[in-house]
């Protein structure tokens, strides 16, 4: 039992560390190529994991062996066009100025029921407003509207708007992040003031958060509030 014990471990390790290599956008919607690799290796881990009697380094090796070729084909990939062509594939236009192109949509067998669905999931009920819609290589749908349809933006408006600033969390799941209080200019003493101001314990709060301009996003813990 410990054996295994021990063995899932270091395999359920390996596949994080295999993930981790492959990159971040992996993690997000996967190219074909992408998907069969992390299936494979998926199953590369199960079959060791299970059965003892296979030895551990029977089951890491074909594991690295696979990341080393996903690896070069992503380099290779990269460089060169018809590579990323032949494994990737290419955008296909499903909709041009107002229009369904029924051939592309045959070819890459996507109905007109999924179309207006993803185009209502993108708040799109007015298909004539709809300029391009291109299926991308990761199977997701891009969106682009006539311009005259696009949302106003604040230049659009005359509008003078401020520059973006992330929000620094300064309590996360009652702990008080510390590093990042220089961010923001405060110490300990502003977090205790906060606190008090809304009678609560460091433990009480889910989440605190606050922005160089001063504006703060609180969340207490639920269990707190019954």
């Amino acid at each position: 039992m410990l054996i295994s014990f021990i063995r899932a471990i270091i395999l359920y390790m390996a596949l994080i560390l295999t993930v981790r290599l492959m990159g971040k956008r992996q993690l997000g919607e996967m190219e074909p190529m992408e998907f069969v690799v992390t299936m494979l290796i998926a199953n590369l881990a199960a079959v060791p994991m299970q059965d003892t009697a296979i030895p551990l380094l029977a089951g890491l090796i074909p594991i690295l062996v696979v990341l080393s070729i996903e690896l070069i084909l992503s380099v290779l990939i990269y460089r060169s066009v018809p590579m990323r062509r032949f494994f990737c594939g290419k955008p296909v236009i499903l909709m041009e100025n107002g229009k369904l192109l029924q051939d592309n949509m045959k070819k890459t067998r996507v109905n007109p029921d999924e179309l207006t669905e993803y185009l209502r999931m993108q708040g799109v009920t007015d298909l004539t407003t709809v300029q391009y819609a291109i299926l991308e290589t990761g199977g997701a749908i891009s969106v682009l509207l006539y311009p005259k349809y696009e949302p106003a933006c604040a230049k659009d408006a005359g509008v003078q708007a401020c520059s973006r600033r992330l929000p620094v969390t300064v309590i996360s799941g009652g702990r008080l992040m510390e590093t990042n209080l220089p961010l923001l200019g405060k110490t300990r003493s502003w977090v205790q003031k906060i606190l008090q101001d809304h009678n609560l314990h460091l433990q009480d709060v889910f989440l605190l958060t606050a922005e160089p301009d001063g504006r703060l996003y609180l969340s207490v813990r639920q269990e707190e509030q019954k």
